[in-house]
Order: C-alpha cells, then sequence, then structure tokens
C-alpha cells in the first residue's frame, strides 16, 4: 500500500480560505514573483545614492567650459561620460552664459532665483525668458540657446552624457581664454 501523499502547505491554506483551483494556481504563480521582485528591489536599492539634503551638497568650481564665477555639484551620474547625469550650478548675480548648444537635450529646472533663458546665436536679454524657483526649461540637441541670472541663482541640469558645449562664437568660450 502507497504512502498517501501530505497535502501542501498552499493547498491547506486555500482550503480553509475557500479558494478554488484557478485562484490557487495563480497564487502558486505570484507567489515565487514577489520573491524575484523583492530581490531585484534590493538589489536596486545598493545602487541607489543615499537621499541628501541641500545643505549637505559638495560644491567646487565649475568646469573650464562654463564662464567663472559659477559653483558645480553632481547629484547623480557623471557628466564625462556616456549616461543620465544631474547636476546643480550655483552662479552670481549677472552672470552670462553666451549663445551656444549640445550634442544632446539639455534639461534645467530653478531651484532658487532668477535665471533667463532665451533661444538664438547671441545672447539678448531682451529676448529672453526670466524662469524664478520651480521653472523648468528644455534645449533640445543642437539648438543655440544662452542664458543669464538677475539674482544669485541655482539651477538643476539634468541630460544625457557625456556632456558637452559649442559656443556659437569660438571666441566667447572661456575654455580657450
Amino acid at each position: 500500500m502507497g504512502k498517501a501523499k501530505s497535502p501542501g502547505l498552499l493547498s491547506l491554506w486555500s482550503e480553509s480560505h475557500g479558494f478554488n483551483i484557478r485562484e490557487e494556481t495563480m497564487l502558486r504563480r505570484l507567489i515565487p514573483l514577489t520573491f524575484v521582485l523583492a530581490g531585484a528591489s534590493a538589489a536596486l536599492a545598493d545602487d541607489m545614492k543615499m537621499p541628501t539634503n541641500s545643505g549637505d551638497l559638495k560644491w567646487g568650481p565649475a568646469p573650464a567650459a562654463l564662464p567663472k564665477g559659477a559653483e558645480i555639484t553632481v547629484l547623480s551620474g557623471d557628466p564625462s561620460k556616456d549616461g543620465l547625469y544631474v547636476v546643480r550650478l550655483k552662479v552670481p548675480d549677472g552672470y552670462k552664459i553666451p549663445a551656444h548648444n549640445h550634442p544632446t537635450t539639455e534639461y534645467v529646472t530653478v531651484i532658487s532665483g532668477n535665471f533667463h533663458l532665451g533661444m538664438g546665436d547671441k545672447l539678448d536679454e531682451k529676448n529672453g525668458i526670466e524662469l524664478t524657483a520651480g521653472g523648468f526649461g528644455e534645449a533640445p540637441a543642437k539648438m543655440n540657446h544662452y542664458a543669464w541670472a538677475s539674482s544669485p541663482s541655482v539651477i538643476q541640469v539634468h541630460g544625457q552624457g557625456p556632456f558637452a558645449i559649442t559656443y556659437v562664437n569660438p571666441a566667447d568660450d572661456p575654455s580657450k581664454q
């Protein structure tokens, strides 16, 4: 005489909770998926940077490709490498970035201050749009644009690296001066 097969834990649980075969089958598929997703979430959390408050950011001089006077902090990624990046720039009142473009789309969010963006081949303070805290601008790849601050400002820039900037007038390129 063969041994009686003992019911599985899931079968006992489903019987006691009134599940039918179809629901039990669905549960059998969902339980392993839950463990897979939990493991994936833990792996992603291991790669995630810790949240940071603005007072804890480490600022340094902006690269030579930007006019002197700006400070930069990298929040995520590496702007010099392929991949997404997020940086913040802190600029003084009167700071100006002459007309330029980038090989990839640039996204700008104003964190604080009054920051102006304009499109065109030459910086023109009469034709820009003033953005204040929370304001957002997008400069599509290879579109000439310029910017200036009318008060001390912090802006967040994100895009696809590697970051590159080409000035419309090569004489405006601060890295060549």
